[in-house]
This record gives C-alpha cells, structure tokens and sequence, in this order.
C-alpha cells in the first residue's frame, strides 16, 4: 500500500533462500534419512530460484506476449481480451446506480450514490444471495429468474427520493466472473462454464440478454449498461478514487490482469477508435507460460493431476488455490523418501489441496520460539503429531521458498506490464506517476508474500524508476467498480441531472 520505498527493507532474493536452506543443513545430520530430506530441501530451493536476471527474462516474455496477443486472435497464449471499456471512471459520474457481481456460488446486488467529484461514494449497500445447488445446473431461465427476482427485491428496498423518473431506467454494472467473448459494452457471450456451474442452454448465449428477458419478465425496468469481469471491475474502482492508476492484478484464489491500452496499439481491434483513444484489456494473464518460468518436477505433478493440464501455469505459480499444495507436494517427497515423519507416510499428506494457503501463510509467519502454529497446524490439518522443531524449520523453509518465488514472479508480471506501456524507466523531463490497484485475499492477508512483491518490483525498477510507481490496494473494487462503469457508460450522459 502507498510507494514502494526506495530503501525497501524487506529482502526476498533467491540467494536468501539458498543461504537459509544451507543453515537448517548444517544444524542437522547430514547423513542417512536426514541428509535426503535436506538435499531435498536444497534442490527444491535451488529450482526455485529467482534471480534478477530471470525475473527480467520473465518480463520480457509477458511484454512479447501481450504484443502477440494484441495483434491477431490465438496469437498468444495470453488472450488480450479487448473488454469494450474505454471510458474508465473520472470521478465525476453521481446518481444512483446498481451492480450485480456474480462469480460463484453466491452473487451480491449492490447499491451505489456516486456524489461526482467532491463527494465520491456517499453510500453503498449491498446484499449476498446464495444461489441453490440445483439452480446451477439447472436451465438458463431457472437461474436467471432467481437473479432478477432477488434483484427487484432488492430496488424494492429504494429510497423513495431515489425513485427514477418516469420514463428513465435505472442502470446496471454486471460482474460477471466466467469466461466470455464480449461483444460490446454490454453484451458477451458465454464460453464455458467453470467454479461448479453447468447449465448447456447459456453456453453460446448473451448473459446480458438472459438477464434482461428475466428481468422484464416481472416489470423490472433495469438496463445493463457495462458487462464486465472482476478484474476489471477493480481497474475501475481503483482509478474512480485515483486518476493515475492504469493496471489493476487480482492476486487471490485465482489471478488476472488488466491494464489501459492506447486504442492505436492493438492491430486487432478493427472498429472505429474511440473518442477516449484508449481501451481497457483483459489479459487473461493466469495462462501465461515461458521457458523462463521457474517450474519443479511438483509444479509439473500438479499441472498433470489438476482439471485443465497445460493451462493456466502462471496461475498455478503465483495464485493462492496452489501455493499450498505447492508445499503438500514437496512435503509428500520427503516422507517418503527420508521418513521424514516417521516410518509411515502420513495419509493425509496424500490428499490433493489439504494444506490450503491460509494455512501454509499462518506457519510461514509463526515468529513463537518453538513454531508452535507450525505445529498445531501439522497436527491439525495432517494428523502429524510430535514434529520436532527441526521438522517444523523445514516445513517453514518450504513455505518461504514457495511463496518467494510466487511473489517475485508477480511483481516480474507488472514489470512486464510497465515495459509494455513505456512506464519501466523515466523519460527525461517528463513527469509521470503510474498506480497498479491490487486486489484479492493473497495480497490482502498474505503479509510475507505482499511486501516481497513490493519489494521485488521496486528492486527490478530501480532506485529512480520505482519512486514513480506505486501499488495501491484497491478493496472490493470489482463490487463498486461494477456500478462505476455503469455510471461511466450510461446511456444518460451529458443529460441534465437536474
């Protein structure tokens, strides 16, 4: 949060991991069964390494990527999603506007006052709906009715001051979190479903299309100004309150990218450019791969065993639904090749996505003398009981490995983010800021983890470079940033509020 400082104090290099793993080493046997789960240890470390010079290969790649991407359709293993966003937030939009965020298996209906420059956000209020099992793999109309119905339920809860007039309709952000080919502002249709969700007569159709057909259904006089995914719902949430701030990474269960684009730099965009001169892109950035990346024989386990094999192997470095198992994986290697719990392998260590990543980041930040957290969290989780705090200084050191390499990874993403708009070093005589809005529970919660890919970029940038980019976190940006494109599309624009 705020400017990365040019000093940064936090260390995350390769070579630390390297040194530590060398410590633990030397306070252990270094022969028989110990020896092997510490040559374990240090292998794993080792392949995991990510050198300044690596991470600059890295972005480079992501920066050849997105120009791939950006020039024809399947040009690149990075989609470059033109999202029909040109017109990003001012600060200025006011009224009353409404999101719907649907992305699992609950979605949210909110409320948002937007009071333009001076006021900002006045009020919001929002509320969550779960949607019933058999509702997601029912039909298109059974799901959409049960949306629109808990939507209308929701304007009934309207202010009267806030009542439209007669003839003007309320308008709508739809976060739709899915895989989509957008067609316009507020239109797209579905490619597939994911996230437990399987209804075949939505597939191929227009989700803004779907809803509105319920919707008037029941006399709900709502339109669907701005179609939008989650990471762009954050790009517009963090640039309403910050005019600077031009990308926008979600680093949580999952992860993406976003960014401001100048509409002339896309050869494949073959409309008209728009009045803004710039458009917003979806990257898509989870499924990003290169020779440079830093894989282990457990990355590649996991990628072969996981539901969509060869993809998303950015996502599955840097995102929190993989880190711990990253970690499950490496400790599953160790007991059965050096005992290290003993004679038996733990059964629990077998089970695929046990040690979530809330859990490894409470242990990677356990500071009590004897890593008692780390302990309960074995005996908790695994069923392993008696580690000794040798075992559990292992355990540690695999979580710090994993999450280094994840972060400086990240940070590696943005640089190549920066290259690609010309903001990775400073023109002379030019003045320029450039904020990138982060969002999601891994850099929200996972302190160690934020403050590496803080201090990885500024290390990357330079002394000079890094005091003009800052990371900001930008909360619940894909809610609000829903309703602020709405407002920032409307169809009402230049219509005298009074």
């Amino acid at each position: 949060m705020g400017k990365i400082a040019a000093g940064a104090t936090v260390v995350c290099t390769a070579a630390l991991c390297a040194a530590a793993v060398l410590v633990v080493r030397h306070r252990m046997k270094s022969n028989g069964k110990w020896g092997r789960a510490v040559a374990i240890l240090k292998e794993f470390g080792e392949k995991c390494e990510t050198p300044d010079w690596k991470l600059r290969q890295v972005a480079d790649a992501m920066d050849v990527e997105m120009h791939a991407g950006l020039a024809s359709e399947g040009g690149s293993k990075l989609k470059m999603l033109i999202s029909y966003v040109d017109n990003l937030p001012s600060g200025d939009e006011a009224g009353l506007f409404y999101a719907l965020d649907l992305g699992g298996t609950n979605f949210r209906v909110l409320r948002v006052h937007l009071g333009g420059k001076e006021k900002g956000v006045i009020n919001q209020e929002f509320e969550e709906v779960s949607i019933p099992p058999h509702l997601m793999i029912g039909s298109s109309e059974g799901l959409f009715d049960f949306i629109a119905s808990a939507l209308a339920k929701f304007v009934n809860s309207e202010p009267e001051e806030f009542h439209p007039p007669p003839g003007r309709q309320r308008e709508l952000g739809f976060t739709f979190s899915f895989p989509v080919r957008q067609t316009s502002i507020a239109s797209g249709t579905l490619i597939k479903w994911t996230k437990g969700f399987n209804i075949e007569d939505v597939v191929g159709e227009d989700v803004v299309g779907e809803l509105t057909k319920s919707m008037q259904k029941i006399g709900l006089d709502m339109r669907v100004s701005a179609l939008v995914n989650d990471t762009i719902g954050t790009l517009a949430g963090g640039r309403f309150y910050n005019q600077d701030v031009i990308a926008a990474v979600i680093l949580g269960t999952g992860t993406n990218a976003a960014y401001v684009e100048r509409a002339n730099a896309i050869p494949k965009w073959h409309g008209p450019l728009p009045k803004s001169g710039d458009m917003v892109i979806n990257m898509e950035w989870g499924n990003f791969r290169s020779s440079h990346l830093p894989l282990t024989e457990y990355d590649v386990a996991l990628d072969a065993e996981s539901l969509n094999p060869g993809e998303q192997i950015f996502e599955k470095l840097i995102s929190g639904m993989y880190l711990g198992d990253i970690v499950r994986r490496a400790l599953l290697k160790m007991a059965e090749e050096a005992d290290f719990f003993g004679d038996t392998v733990p059964p629990k260590l077998r089970v695929p996505f046990i040690l979530r990543t809330p859990d490894m980041s409470a242990m990677h930040h356990d500071t009590s003398p004897d890593l008692k957290v780390v302990g309960n969290k074995l005996k908790d989780i695994l069923e392993i009981s008696n580690t000794s705090l040798k075992m559990r200084k292992i355990v540690v050191e695999l979580c710090d490995i994993v999450a280094t390499r994840g972060a400086r990874l990240s940070a590696a993403g943005i640089l190549g983010i920066l290259k690609k708009t010309g903001r990775d070093t400073v023109k002379a005589g030019e003045k320029q800021k450039a904020v990138i809005a982060l969002d999601g529970g891994l850099f929200e919660h996972y302190t160690k983890f934020r403050a590496c890919l803080e201090s990885t970029l500024n290390e990357l940038l330079g002394e000079e470079a890094a005091k003009t980019i800052v990371i900001e976190h930008s909360n619940d940006g894909s809610g609000i940033g829903a309703a602020l494109l709405a407002a920032s599309h409307s169809q009402y624009l230049g219509v005298d509020e009074s």
